[in-house]
């Protein structure tokens, strides 16, 4: 039996996370209702997303998002090739995974409820809010090659949800490649990053480009939002050092934060967004 090789996919995937901040009268300072900010916030999505930037087109990962919302930023979106993947009540938030449909088909598609019955709709232990995992398995058109996609947004209330949600999310995506993003609602110094860090499924993307060559702002001084390639490739010693050294599943290019703040004071969202250039690797023989 030959041995299986891992191979880069030339052409570049791009992936963004971004909590967009739901559409709510109850505004934050410099806040601005969602019609001010809905252009502002796709103007920056269309350019993150052109094509000479990701030759395999980009996924977007949104967390916070009205049904409302969500019908606005797909049928702006679609104009320039986009479908979603996402929950399908229309009460609530969505953690939708917005892809480009000539370059993916979408075989299966799911939610998992970060809850003790993630099976159904329920939300879990000492959560605020209902909170869910969504997962996309995509096909590569060409090369028929597969990608899991996966986007959370867990809870900011509850310190347990998070524990717990961190210990259903590996489980749930045991052995698939996958991409997965994330806001976190804690930071890189506090118990659910530490956790998935040592859990030695994922590698953060931040991680893996030298800090010289991040396009850096202000907004990445303080991390709540991530990109996580994985899972990391087998530790079997026959792995050459360039290949140990690089995420599994993919080789991260690039990294950055996106501003927050534009026009001088009009606030998009609580988060900036935050974005990954990828490049593939799949099974040879």
């Amino acid at each position: 039996m030959s041995t299986p090789r891992l191979t880069l996919c030339a052409p570049i995937l791009g992936l963004i996370t971004h909590n967009i901040c739901y559409a709510t009268s109850y505004l934050f300072p410099n806040e601005r209702p969602w019609p001010k900010r809905r252009p502002l916030i796709l103007s920056q999505l269309k350019h993150a997303i052109r094509p000479d930037s990701f030759g395999s087109g980009c996924f977007i990962c949104l967390q916070e998002v009205l049904h409302s919302q969500l019908l606005e930023i797909v049928s702006d979106l679609n104009r320039v090739d986009r479908s979603s993947v996402g929950n399908t009540p229309t009460k609530g938030e969505y953690s939708p995974i917005l892809y480009p449909v000539k370059l993916f088909n979408l075989p299966h598609y799911g939610t998992i409820w970060l809850s003790p019955t993630p099976d159904r709709p329920s939300k879990g232990w000492d959560a605020g809010s209902t909170r869910i995992l969504t997962i996309g398995v995509f096909e590569h058109t060409q090369t028929k090659q597969t990608l899991v996609a996966a986007n959370t947004h867990l809870d900011n209330a509850g310190s347990k949800s998070r524990e717990k949600s961190v210990e259903i999310i590996p489980e749930t995506l045991k052995r698939l490649g996958v991409f997965l993003a994330w806001d976190f609602n804690s930071l890189t110094a506090q118990e659910t990053y530490i956790a998935v860090k040592q859990s030695g499924y994922w590698v953060d993307a931040h991680d893996e480009v030298e800090a010289q060559d991040h396009e850096e702002s202000k907004d990445e001084q303080v991390r709540i939002d991530f990109l996580f390639p994985g899972p990391q490739p087998p530790q079997d010693g026959h792995e050459n050092d360039t290949l140990a050294k690089e995420s599994s599943g993919c080789k991260v290019d690039g990294y950055a934060v996106l501003p927050n703040i534009l026009e001088s004071v009009i606030c998009l969202s609580d988060h900036g967004a935050v974005v990954g250039d990828f490049r593939l690797r799949y099974s040879t023989t």
